[in-house]
């Protein structure tokens, strides 16, 4: 039987570790870390939008840590008049209730886009569009590879799974 002292002090040292155990766990956001910080972007050719583009985008953690915002800003754009060069957006990546990492995309154009996300190594995100199956398909990947940051954003037509690039760009971290 333990001094009632010495029980004392074995419920204080395991409440403390408990704390320190909780403190420590990861957030499902911590497999987009690579993402954070402020990037360049310049366009280029291999995409069908036709436009060229030269900006910057912030990824951030917002929300007291629970989520991960971006936000950009372009500097200087020309494009076809399909292509809208006074565009703005937000993107929102968040944990779902089952820790999966989900995102919402809205846009000045009146676009909403709900992602669900992989990451198939520590520095990929593939953003895949949720939807109806008679709606067009959206994909949206980052990648790092240690010292620039490349991005396409995809379609594909309804009930097609061949994605081709409407835009792509790539830049370096300020």
């Amino acid at each position: 039987m333990l001094h009632p002292m010495l029980r004392k002090l074995l419920l204080a040292a395991t409440l403390m570790a408990a704390a320190a155990t909780s403190q420590a766990q990861t957030s499902p956001l911590d497999a987009l870390n690579f993402l954070r910080g402020t990037w360049t972007a310049s366009t280029n050719a291999n995409g069908s939008a036709g436009a060229t583009a030269i900006g910057t985008y912030t990824f951030a953690r917002d929300l007291n840590g629970y989520a991960l915002q971006r936000t950009g800003s372009l500097d200087k754009c020309t494009g076809p008049k399909t292509f809208d060069c006074q565009h703005h957006d937000q993107l929102t990546i968040y944990a779902d209730p089952t820790g999966a990492l989900a995102a919402l995309y809205i846009d000045s154009e009146g676009h909403v886009i709900q992602y669900s996300i992989a990451t198939p190594d520590a520095t990929t995100a593939i953003f895949t569009s949720q939807g109806p199956a008679a709606a067009p398909h959206f994909k949206l990947i980052y990648h790092f590879d240690g010292k620039v940051m490349t991005g396409k954003f995809q379609g594909a037509a309804p009930g097609s799974t061949d994605f081709h690039s409407y835009l792509e760009w790539s830049g370096t971290k300020q």
